[in-house]
């Protein structure tokens, strides 16, 4: 006959497998699910971001991976969050990509995204009808070291001009593209090297004169605007995640191509969500025709641009960016 205490001992045993079990599956349960957190802008020139989230083409390719979104306000921002590993893919412009790759953060571009879509812009009041007249001018751009930073000082070289800070008689004045309008009306900058949609914005609701089209800024518009980067550690570990991802991302760059009918009501249902704000129908166009949605990248013209970086100082040495190729 067995003994109660025995009996107790074979009744505490079975309930501490059976703990054992429940607690294992809840950990189970509990481990985190592979995700890709995603970062970009709320820009024209990350359209293919916002139509990517917004027909579901990332998450349709990455299936039971849960993916996250972040927006982001400048280059410098994201590119922290990417040295904490806060972000795993994100769409950015090659000055902040570049900075950051020379200062240290693991990353690699992955695929283009956009090129073009920028435009010189001068206050209607100014005597600004050509870059000539830059000359004791304020221009504003976007961020100092960003793409229409790097874009503008080209511009300065080919013309004989030169930034203030380095002796010149332009000034080179850092500003958000929202805040433009209002600082030509306050007779506090005379033009601006701006993205789009903030170009073809300040043309209709301010009546900014256009200067420069997009396709006189550099290189006949074949330049860079936005490429795709991610951190190397995480290509590296997720490789299908980021195939996934890619498949994506070109479904949402040939949608943009193949549909320009549909292409600016999506970016606009999106910009809404994000911003509380549309743009009307005809600017948006405008900022589209404007701005081109590449899977490409001219990895000579990202040379020319780290190149420029170091010229303005924003980098101590060149930085060779072939090491910023994909290599998984």
């Amino acid at each position: 006959m067995i003994s109660r205490q025995r009996t107790f001992r074979i009744i505490y045993s079975i309930l501490m497998v059976f703990l054992f079990v429940f607690l294992s599956g809840c950990s189970q349960k509990q481990e985190e699910q592979p995700k890709l957190r995603l970062g970009f802008f709320p820009n024209v020139t990350h359209a293919p971001a916002l139509v990517g989230i917004d027909q579901g083409f990332f998450q349709s390719e990455l299936g039971q991976i849960k993916l996250e979104t972040r927006v982001f306000s400048a280059g410098p921002e994201l590119m922290e969050a990417m040295a904490a590993g806060e972000i795993d893919v994100a769409y950015i412009g090659p000055g902040p990509a570049l900075t950051g790759f020379a200062r240290g953060v693991p990353i690699q571009i992955i695929s283009g995204a956009s090129s073009a879509g920028a435009v010189l812009v001068a206050d209607p009041k100014s005597n600004i009808n050509g870059l000539k007249d830059l000359a004791g001018k304020k221009v504003a751009i976007p961020q100092y070291g960003n793409t229409q930073d790097i874009s503008l000082r080209h511009l300065l070289v080919e013309y004989g001009l030169k930034d203030k800070a380095k002796g010149g008689d332009v000034e080179i004045f850092q500003a958000a593209p929202a805040d433009v309008l209002s600082l030509f009306s306050q007779n506090q900058v005379d033009a601006a090297l701006i993205p789009e949609p903030w170009g073809a914005i300040l043309e209709q609701k301010g009546g900014a004169k256009l200067v420069l089209d997009w396709n006189h800024i550099w290189k006949e518009g074949n330049y860079p605007t936005t490429v795709v980067i991610t951190r190397k550690d995480y290509a590296e570990k997720n490789p299908s995640i980021i195939n996934a991802f890619l498949a994506a991302h070109r479904k949402a760059v040939e949608f943009i191509n193949c549909r320009p009918d549909e292409r600016g009501k999506i970016v606009n249902n999106q910009l809404k969500i994000i911003t509380n704000k549309e743009i009307p129908a005809e600017v948006l166009e405008t900022a589209f025709r404007r701005t081109h949605a590449t899977i490409d990248i001219d990895w000579q013209v990202l040379q020319e641009y780290a190149d420029i970086l170091v010229e303005a100082g924003y980098l101590k040495e060149r930085v060779d960016i072939s090491r910023m190729k994909q290599a998984f």
